[in-house]
């Protein structure tokens, strides 16, 4: 049997189409944002004053629930997710498909995008 995952991000500002999620910080604070390409591009363009003013201050802490691999639909921060994409299936398929993942921990960008196409 096939069991196809379909996600589907919605732009947290306006309801429509969301192409990505922006991560930022404030005052300590790390934020997500799912955003369509052209919020996206708002959000950079109002911020881009102050962040070429401002010096890198390192990395900010990542909370817990992502260190431990917690998927984003349980930790909140995919909140229109129509089903979560099943990290067993993606290595199954990535490895029927030559590439190289580890059996346990995160599984990279590129090789999630590639399971994704491949789904449809």
């Amino acid at each position: 049997m096939t069991q196809r995952t379909v996600v589907t991000l919605e732009d947290d500002l306006t309801g429509g189409e969301a192409h990505e999620t922006v991560s930022f910080a404030l005052d300590g604070k790390a934020y997500e944002i799912d955003l369509s390409d052209k919020n996206a591009a708002a959000l950079r363009e109002l911020l881009a004053r102050y962040v070429s003013a401002a010096r890198r201050a390192g990395r900010v802490n990542v909370p817990a629930a992502r260190r431990l691999n917690v998927p984003a639909a349980r930790r909140g921060g995919l909140r229109h997710v129509a089903t979560e994409v099943d990290p067993a299936a993606v290595r199954a398929w990535a490895a029927s498909n030559g590439y190289e993942v580890s059996p346990r921990g995160r599984i990279s960008r590129a090789v999630q995008e590639a399971f994704k196409v491949a789904m449809g």
